[in-house]
């Protein structure tokens, strides 16, 4: 069951998060990964600057989190997650679908790890276009609030 999730739900989304992001040591730079991942004041940083998380339970228990954000003409793709135990059975999928039918606007963007190829094989097998180096700058310095590191070691998917 796909519902919306708010502030009071912090410390479940961020266990999912953190859990999730697991996947990324060692694979993104080391000056880009920090413990815990991401922390309760960055996402509630994020809640304060209109991303809506959308999160998928089981058995009574959160097992992946999408989050999106409209921004002008767009609609930003933001902490896409599924608990590790879960990864590959089709929940982040079925999280996307929910989120796809929900965009309002006519374009569709999502920025990820460069070398998080597993992710974006995800987005592409959707019908996300990876985006070429050029225009992954442009797109993140628009839409994202990243530092310069988070910049060059990143990719956007467009749908």
């Amino acid at each position: 069951m796909i519902t919306e999730y708010s502030k009071k739900d912090i410390s479940n989304i961020l266990y999912v998060i953190n859990d999730a992001a697991i996947k990324y040591k060692g694979v993104i730079p080391g000056h880009c990964w920090h413990e815990p991942y991401m922390s309760e004041q960055e996402l509630i940083i994020e809640f304060n600057n209109g991303v809506h998380m959308f999160g998928y339970r089981s058995n009574d228990k959160l097992i992946g989190v999408m989050g999106i954000q409209e921004l002008k003409e767009v609609t930003l793709i933001r902490h896409a997650y599924t608990l590790t135990c879960y990864q590959g059975t089709g929940v982040g999928k079925l999280l996307l679908k929910y989120i796809l039918q929900k965009n309002k606007s006519t374009c569709l963007l999502v920025g990820t790890w460069r070398n998080a190829t597993w992710a974006i094989r995800f987005y592409e097998k959707s019908g996300f276009i990876l985006q070429t180096k050029k225009r992954t700058v442009q797109l993140l310095k628009k839409y994202w609030k990243i530092p310069e590191t988070q910049i060059d070691n990143s990719v956007v998917l467009k749908k």
